[in-house]
């Protein structure tokens, strides 16, 4: 074999792999000839590889190859334009489709835990049936504030983003059950009602609201999402309309994964919200306002961002040349 030969009459179709290669996106003709010049050249590297060995020229044939090898499968990695359209189309869009679910969860489970503390209130046997004098003496008077100044500022911003995350997590991945998170949001929603009616009841009603506010509003509001979510993926399966179960519960756990990807960025928020302003020394009023800013601009976020993405077609789920194709349905 005629190294140069080679070199010669085939080196402008390398130069054309290694161009397709590079390019971000392809048209059908270009993919096509993409394919062909990837078998055409890896021949030629064998040839090189078994005839006059040349080190230069096979490092270089096999990275062209490489590259293309990656276009032909697909791959991308992930760009700041990926991450924009994730937050500004992919998470919203999810958040508004899913509204219902997720504000009838929150709207349920407030009403429950009022409902909760004013049974505690005019039974007080179920705190006491629980803590001793002295221990309720402790936590209405130090502890519950204590909390939140015990540890410093950043590890508790990151022991409660990591602890809110997993209840969230909890209530995605229970959701192909349904009941275990009614359970998990049951649970969550008697300890919110018991603390608060145990420290009404010892007239620290500002204290529990001033500290619980300024991140729970945002924290709790993100725990719904995850719980609503969760009963919409359970749903289904349950009723999956004319699709096949299969293909409606695949859609659901696309959508409600991507969901749980956006609450790590909003519990991440009302982790820093409780490490660092929480435990603060500014007046009670500013850190509510704090809380309720970062609430309505989670509220702006759902029902503008995401419902202008939602009317412009996204879904939540990930896009059709991701999914692949699915066999008809017959209507």
């Amino acid at each position: 074999m005629n190294l140069d030969a080679l070199v010669a009459a085939h080196s402008a179709q390398w130069g054309r792999l290694d161009e397709l290669s590079r390019r971000r996106r392809l048209d059908g003709d270009e993919a096509d000839e993409l394919l062909d010049l990837y078998q055409q050249v890896s021949t030629h590297l064998s040839l090189i590889r078994t005839g006059e060995a040349d080190p230069a020229l096979i490092r270089h044939l096999s990275t062209v190859l490489s590259r293309a090898r990656v276009t032909l499968a697909g791959q991308s990695t992930s760009t700041w334009a990926d991450l924009g359209r994730f937050f500004l189309r992919t998470f919203p869009a999810a958040l508004y489709r899913l509204r219902r679910w997720w504000v009838a969860t929150l709207a349920l489970n407030v009403v429950a835990a009022f409902l909760v503390a004013w049974w505690t209130i005019e039974h007080p046997q179920v705190y006491t049936s629980m803590l001793s004098r002295a221990e309720i003496d402790a936590y209405v008077g130090t502890d519950f504030e204590n909390y939140y100044r015990e540890f410093p500022h950043h590890e508790f911003a990151t022991l409660v983003w990591v602890n809110n995350a997993w209840v969230a997590a909890q209530c995605i991945v229970f959701g192909v059950l349904g009941l275990p998170v009614v359970w998990l949001l049951w649970q969550n929603t008697v300890n919110v009602g018991i603390v608060g009616a145990l420290m009404a009841s010892h007239d620290r009603v500002s204290l529990f609201f001033g500290m619980i506010l300024p991140h729970g509003l945002l924290e709790l509001t993100a725990v719904f999402v995850a719980g609503g979510a969760g009963l919409w993926l359970f749903w289904s399966w349950i009723d999956p309309g004319p699709r096949p179960r299969a293909v409606a519960f695949a859609e659901a756990g696309r959508t409600v994964i991507g969901i749980a990807l956006g609450l790590a960025a909003v519990l991440l928020v009302s982790g820093l919200i409780e490490g660092f302003v929480t435990p603060s020394g500014l007046p009670t009023a500013a850190r509510v306002l704090v809380g309720v800013l970062a609430e309505t601009a989670f509220l702006v976020y759902v029902f503008v961002v995401g419902r202008r993405a939602f009317r412009a077609g996204a879904t939540g789920d990930v896009s059709r040349a991701s999914v692949g194709d699915a066999a008809p349905v017959v209507g």
